[in-house]
């Protein structure tokens, strides 16, 4: 009975370990996304921050532990698929984005557990050591299935499942599932504990991808609208075609000589007078032209 408990134990490790090892390339097709954009966009990296402290924690608490070596595996692998992706998206993130990673990996990853490492040392007795780096486990396990809540608030205000990837929500899903049954039979309640929240937000995310999955995303729909409106302010800055009045040249040629003065004689420089002419009303016919002359008002 125990052999058989003990192969059972063994067969949800190495099938845990595959599953998990699943899970940590299931974001390949995001980054390759990433890639081709050449920008992260929406995409958040602090899942990522949050799971490669999550992995050096249980090599931590592995290496305080006697047959643990299945969890140190995966964790180290985890350890270096993490920082592979971190790295990615710190190389395509803007600046502000950017920054923002590199304090939380230095205030996290770095001060953090050099001092989670530094206080349990030398502060805990070897036989409290174990316990309490197990819950801080329990506790960053947590974190860790926590962190997607960002990213389900962003699809059920966006409408829009993009930046949640089906196959790395069900990924997550089983393997929650298995963990809590390895962790069931080895009676860790630092492995069973967080993977049965774990199997709860995979099922949540599960659900809001085929809610979603078909629905047009709200930025896109503001966009159409935006156009259309920008579109109607255009078409009001356009001003309607002014009348044109028409002026009857005849009409204005008779009307200005009509006015006309006769013309008065001059003197010359020698005294002599001549008589230049004297203007009177001339005929309009005289000056009745063919053609109409069109004036805008």
């Amino acid at each position: 009975m125990i052999r058989n408990l003990a192969n059972l134990t063994l067969a949800f490790g190495l099938l845990g370990n595959f599953v998990s090892f699943m899970v940590l390339i299931s974001p390949l097709p995001t980054f390759y996304k990433v890639y081709k954009k050449k920008s992260t966009e929406g995409f958040q990296s602090v899942s990522y921050v949050v799971a490669l402290f999550n992995a050096m924690l249980w090599i931590y608490y592995a290496l305080l532990k006697t047959n643990a070596m299945l969890i140190i595996i995966i964790n180290s692998v985890g350890c270096v698929v993490q920082t592979c992706y971190i790295c990615f998206f710190l190389f395509y993130a803007q600046k502000k984005a950017r920054m923002e990673i590199m304090k939380l990996i230095v205030s996290l990853n770095v001060v953090g557990f050099g001092l989670i490492v530094v206080l349990t040392k030398f502060l805990v007795s070897d036989v409290n050591r174990g316990i309490i780096v197990g819950w801080l486990c329990l506790v960053f396990s947590v974190c860790v299935f926590l962190a997607p809540l960002g990213v389900l608030r962003q699809v059920i205000k966006t409408k829009s499942v993009e930046f949640m990837p089906l196959l790395l929500s069900v990924a997550l899903t089983i393997s929650a599932i298995i963990w809590f049954f390895y962790g069931l039979l080895l009676h860790d309640v630092n492995i069973a504990i967080p993977n049965i929240l774990g199997f709860t937000f995979g099922i949540v995310q599960l659900i809001l991808y085929f809610i979603y999955k078909n629905k047009k995303p709200v930025i896109a729909k503001k966009m159409v609208d935006f156009e259309e409106k920008i579109c109607e302010i255009e078409k009001e800055k356009i001003p309607e075609p002014e009348e044109h009045n028409t002026i009857n040249v005849v009409q204005l040629s008779a009307l200005i000589c009509s006015d006309i003065l006769p013309v008065v004689a001059a003197l010359n420089k020698i005294g002599h007078e001549e008589d230049c002419a004297t203007v009177g009303t001339l005929p309009a016919g005289r000056f009745e032209p063919n053609h109409y002359i069109e004036v805008s008002a």
